[in-house]
């Protein structure tokens, strides 16, 4: 009787823990918000459309328009009036301002940088972003745009 406590306990836990965060799920063009879609449109001129996903966020719902521009990795999240609140960009490490560069090469210490992407928002870079390669095992880290540690994560 105490395991079942326990595991129901657990359960109930994780299922609040999902929708508090928010479960990510792809969906199709057609169940986008027509302003949305406007959006899209824009935005994915001279890019291949890979997908598109929908996310609860603090009770709203937010759309994101995954696209692949000139060889590279593009995610466009829109809010249901098909705002643009963030945009993910991938960007070669060699392309990234020195600063940058140190201070990610910095935080991945032995790790592998695999991947980078600058975080926009409002139309300005707030961060960067880099998946690293350590021991097998595959985390992300962030600097901000001048290269330095931020107070919070993007």
């Amino acid at each position: 009787m105490k395991y079942l406590r326990v595991s129901l306990c657990l359960g109930a836990t994780m299922l609040l823990a999902g929708s508090a965060f928010g479960q990510e799920k792809q969906i199709s063009e057609t169940d986008l918000p027509s302003a949305v879609q406007k959006t899209v449109g824009e935005q994915s001129k001279g890019a291949a459309v890979k997908g598109f996903s929908k996310e609860m966020e603090n009770g709203k719902p937010s759309y994101e328009v995954q696209l692949m521009v000139n060889g590279h990795s593009k995610d466009v999240s829109m809010d249901a009036d098909g705002n643009v609140t963030e945009v993910e960009e991938q960007v070669a490490l060699d392309q990234l301002p020195s600063a940058v560069k140190a201070g990610l090469q910095a935080k991945a210490g032995h790790g592998k940088i695999t991947k980078v992407e600058s975080l926009t928002k409002q139309g300005s870079v707030v961060a960067y972003e880099a998946q690293v390669m350590k021991s097998g095992k595959h985390s992300e880290i962030q600097v901000g745009p001048d290269g330095k540690p931020l107070n919070h994560e993007e």
